[in-house]
Formats: structure tokens, sequence, C-alpha cells
């Protein structure tokens, strides 16, 4: 596992003295823990999943389309223009978009980018939802603008409003895994578990079942493309690194994001798995250069359905990253 993965909330295997205490609400405890006490904590996990979910259908009808749970005091006393998203797609796919990722899906395992016809580029965030994930949603509303989440099946535990909360904006939300580990190292069995439980987790918070995946680390093998094309998951990497998870100041953020911009990029950044407050930071200063420069911010479903990847991408090999 790459030695620059830096979770702000790490599991560790507490000491016999100390299970009597539990966890705060934000923290995932640690350890192996035997396999009932592992069903118990599944059955309970998506109980809070679909008392979260039934929190947010109730606030959608009573409020405004942006006043979600993880909203500022500012954003719920101001209402927001809505973004863009077409009426009546739950998970803001319209169908358009969702045959758009089909037949990327049939000619090809994986996407890097998009086609180089068009003005449009991909904001993506890994490793969410997480603390700072509200901050992200608040820049992205305040500037109607969409982007991809690639979330962490087991963070949704604790932050799943968040993802409701894209879900209602009209942002694609995508599997980035149950655990976030090396997909490459994992067995079948393991593999379709870290894949599987993240797709019913998105589903029981209002979304459609996702048919984008983010690999952790950027790690795959032949076993991993198996399994995506048994699971019809499309591969979504990316062409821009920003490397925000190395925290190398907001200016260095904004300037890597500006220089790899391109038609049909995939920029990635994170808003989960660490400090994100440089990415919150920069995010404003991201959308509007590239906005001055002509770019549309779109979802990845809206870049392949507008400009889809040419034919006959070689699959590399490795790439590094979160």
């Amino acid at each position: 596992m790459s030695p620059r993965w830096n979770w702000d909330f790490e599991d560790e295997k507490r000491p016999a003295a100390d299970t009597a205490a539990p966890p705060p609400p934000e923290v995932p405890s640690g350890g192996e823990q035997p396999a009932p006490v592992q069903r118990r904590r599944r059955l309970a996990a998506i109980a809070v999943v679909v008392a979260v979910a039934s929190a947010a259908a109730v606030a959608a009808l009573s409020g405004s389309h942006h006043q979600g749970s993880g909203s500022s005091a500012a954003l719920r006393a101001a209402p927001q223009l809505p973004r863009q998203s077409p009426p009546g797609a739950p998970g803001g796919l319209s169908l358009r978009e969702r045959k758009a990722v089909n037949s990327v899906f049939s000619y090809t395992p994986f996407v890097r980018q998009g086609g180089t016809r068009g003005r449009e580029v991909a904001l993506t965030f890994d490793d969410g939802p997480g603390p700072y994930t509200p901050g992200v949603l608040d820049v992205l509303e305040r500037h109607h603008a969409l982007a991809t989440f690639f979330a962490i099946g087991r963070m949704e535990r604790y932050f799943g409003d968040s993802t409701a909360r894209q879900i209602r904006d009209g942002d694609a939300v995508g599997d980035h895994t149950e655990n976030h580990r090396d997909l490459a190292l994992l067995t079948r069995h393991e593999l379709r578990e870290e894949l599987f439980e993240p797709l019913a987790r998105v589903e029981l918070l209002g979304g459609r079942r996702p048919r984008l995946l983010r690999p952790p680390y950027g790690s795959f093998n032949a076993v991993t493309m198996r399994e995506l094309h048994a699971l019809h998951l499309l591969m979504v990497l990316w062409s821009v690194d920003t490397g925000d998870y190395l925290h190398p100041g907001v200016a260095t953020i904004v300037a890597r994001a500006l220089e790899g911009a391109r038609p049909g990029a995939i920029i990635l950044l994170h808003d989960g798995g660490g400090d994100r407050s440089q990415t919150v930071a920069a995010l404003p200063a991201i959308i509007e250069r590239l906005r001055a420069r002509g770019f549309d911010l779109v979802t990845v479903p809206r870049l392949l359905l507008d400009d889809p990847p040419p034919h006959g991408e070689r699959l590399p090999t490795s790439l590094k990253g979160d």
C-alpha cells in the first residue's frame, strides 16, 4: 500500500481494556472482528444508511434543492440557484448519459480522459465522503458546477448525508471500493465484496446503481478487469493528478489542475482520506480559471456523452495516486 495514504480516521487496533468505550461517531473502529460481529455491524450500518436516505427524502420535499444536511448555515439561509441536472433522473444521470456509459463500456473497459473535440473537463473527487466533503459541495453549489465523486463504501456509515446531497445536486457518484484496498492484491471473493457493497449503499441513499469505478492507488490486474466486466463497471482513471493528497499548498494544487487541463481531461482531486482543507481552498480558483479558459465543467457520464474517448486506447499497466 502506498505510504502516502493518510486517513484522518485511520483504523487502529484498540487495547482490550478500552473495548467498553465506544468510538466517536465519525471514526470507524479498527481491527479484525469475528464474523458474527461483522454481520451485526453491517446490518447496523445499513439501517443507518436507510435512516439517512429517509431523512434526505423528507428534506428534499420540504426544503430547497440544495438544503442538504451537510450544508453550511449560510447556504440553508440563502437559497441557491439549482445546478443543471436532468429532471426526473435520480443520481443526476439522464437516460442519454447512462446510455453513453453503456456505449463506451461496449468498446473499452476503462477511460482515462474523454475525446478532444469539445471544451469539457471533469473534476473528480476520491476517498470521501468525509468531514471536508460538505466544504467541497458548498463551493460547487456556489459556482453552479457539477463533479464526479468516487465514494468509499464504509464512509457512507458516517457521512452518507453528503452522498445524498451529491445525488440531489446532480453530481455523479461512483464506486471507490468498500475499504480502499489495493485491488490487485485481493482474491476474487474479496474483490467482489469490495466492489459490490458500495453499489448497494449508494442505491440506499437514493441514487442509481453506480456504473463507474475508480481503483484505489490506480491498482488493478486481470482478475480486477474480469470482475468489473461481470458487474458492468467502467473503470475511470485520470489524466491530471493534482497531488492534493500530499498537501503541496493551495497555489500548487491550482497550478497543477490548470497545467493539465485539456479538452476531455479528467482531473483527480480528493474530498476524503485526510486533511482536505487545501483542496477546498483551491477549488474556487480552479473552477473560475478553467471557465475563464473556456472550459465547461461536467460529470464523467456527461463527458462520455458529449465527447467520448476514441476506440483503441491501450490499458495502462499501473497508475500512481490515491
